[in-house]
């Protein structure tokens, strides 16, 4: 499984005094999620910037300066736990997109191809790694291109993904655009990692401060009380500039 922290904020601010109060603490879950690192941000000219890598995020002189250097007012960084049936591979690492979208997902399903007959052959083709997450992104991507809201592409996405695929575990993700941030909360709640991990591993949490407003999928990075758990099968709106925050469900 991965780890998934998103940002926005009211103006424009150097990505580490953004996430001054929870990077380290996110980045110390890399040694369990060493796979792979990747970044997404919304740039001064109103683009997405993506940048990943197959190598550790706390010990990657690369993410560091991004984290030093970068100036943004919405992000998100992901860091891989890559599953078995998947090579640690710069092309496997998330987030996936273009200069319109990052993606980034934690979790999996089974088999990995479940929504391949629903996606166009161009897409798939185009598509970077042979990952489940990565065709989760295509088939919300391919929605969203066809005039979906992207919350309603989201949650349509997933609904697939539940009634086609064999098994899942989780369908945790965010995904990044130039006029906001949408997050994703769902998880098998029997699934073989939450017997193991307890009821609430999968869970992701936002926190409203005054000037931002920052989400985590699965750690709580400060008290407990400053979290709000998102439901299970809604998605998250989040706005760049006015910090309005947005619940859409099914």
């Amino acid at each position: 499984m991965c780890r998934l922290l998103g940002v926005i904020s009211g103006v424009p601010r150097p990505l580490n005094e953004l996430l001054t109060d929870d990077i380290d603490n996110f980045l110390q879950l890399a040694c369990e999620h060493g796979d792979g690192w990747g970044l997404g941000l919304r740039s001064s000219n109103g683009t997405i910037e993506t940048r990943k890598d197959a190598e550790r995020a706390d010990w990657s002189p690369r993410l560091q300066s991004l984290l030093n250097t970068s100036t943004t007012d919405a992000a998100l960084l992901h860091l891989r736990m890559a599953s078995s049936d998947f090579a640690v591979t710069r092309a496997n690492s998330h987030p996936f997109g273009d200069s319109t979208v990052a993606f980034a997902h934690n979790g999996d399903f089974v088999p990995s191809t479940a929504l391949n007959e629903l996606i166009g052959p161009d897409k798939l083709a185009a598509a970077e790694g042979d990952t489940d997450s990565e065709r989760f992104y295509l088939r919300i991507r391919q929605r969203m291109d066809d005039g979906v809201d992207p919350a309603d592409a989201i949650l349509q996405s997933a609904d697939e993904v539940r009634t086609r695929s064999e098994r899942f575990m989780s369908l945790n993700c965010l995904l990044l655009r130039p006029d906001a941030l949408f997050v994703y909360a769902e998880h098998d709640p029997y699934s073989e990692v939450i017997g193991r991990r307890g009821p609430g591993y999968f869970g992701i949490q936002y926190r409203q401060d005054a000037d931002k407003v920052v989400v985590v999928s699965t750690e709580r990075l400060r008290p407990e009380p400053l979290w709000t758990t998102l439901p299970e099968r809604h998605v998250l709106q989040l706005t760049p500039g006015t910090l309005d925050v947005t619940l859409h469900r099914v």
